[in-house]
């Protein structure tokens, strides 16, 4: 009929072109960030940066991705803001009730099963925040502990989430790297570094981290974690 009336219609558009172009929708969004932690005989160092970004722009420079669990334990998050948020208070509430139950604060070892049972519980409808607990134990031993995003955990000696952590893990593994957990018998996790030796490592690796990955910089917020409580410093990252 086209034809006849000498004109030509153009072609229908296939369905795999039409499903090219058709929008998508996500219930995550990668926010981005690096979170660093090295445990000592005494002492915990958690680190991460204060850059949130989408794709290639930059939502704020000046966002912590550090949260107090109690005196003696911090959590580090990285990926999707708004499910850390989430994580960030549903923690918060379950510390509170144990508070006030038990009449203390949560040590550090329970709060890192409790937030490995927390990932879990979500598991087909995931978190999407990857995690780094880091703190004193019972024993005013340094712990670290590093997560997947259901909640399967390890207790290290260091350890390193987010979108920088393909830079920042070998230069841990060069300086740091301990003997395989499989071993027997059992050796130490903590680090044999001493407090500030950690802090200057932890600084090097995010100004390199910074230099490579995008969703890296502005500044560092980084925390420490002894007998005598808990220090707060910062840093300037590359901010471009």
């Amino acid at each position: 009929m086209a034809m006849a009336m000498g004109c030509l219609l153009p072609p229908e558009p296939s369905q795999a072109a039409y499903r090219e172009h058709q929008s998508t929708w996500s219930p995550y969004e990668n926010n981005g960030g690096t979170c660093v932690a090295i445990a000592g005989l005494d002492y915990c160092v958690i680190a991460a940066d204060t850059r949130m970004s989408v794709g290639f722009s930059i939502l704020t420079r000046e966002h912590s991705k550090i949260f107090q669990l109690s005196e003696k334990c911090i959590l580090a998050s990285s990926g999707f803001q708004a499910d850390i948020r989430t994580l960030q208070k549903h923690l918060d509430a379950r510390h509170k009730i144990y508070q006030h139950e038990h009449n203390k604060q949560m040590s550090c070892p329970a709060m890192a099963q409790l937030l490995s049972n927390t990932l879990y519980y979500k598991r087909f409808f995931p978190y999407y925040a990857f995690n780094v607990v880091g703190g004193l134990d019972n024993e005013g031993k340094g712990c670290v502990y590093t997560y997947d995003a259901v909640g399967s955990y390890e207790r290290v000696g260091y350890s390193s989430q987010g979108s920088g952590m393909q830079l920042i893990m070998p230069v841990l593994d060069n300086q740091l790297k301990s003997a395989s957990p499989l071993l027997l018998p059992a050796k130490e996790s903590a680090t044999s570094l001493t407090e500030s030796e950690a802090i200057d490592l932890i600084k090097d690796t995010f100004a390199s981290a910074a230099e490579r990955d995008i969703y890296t910089g502005d500044s560092m917020e980084l925390l420490v974690v002894n007998a005598s409580g808990i220090r707060r410093e910062y840093m300037e990252l590359k901010k471009d």
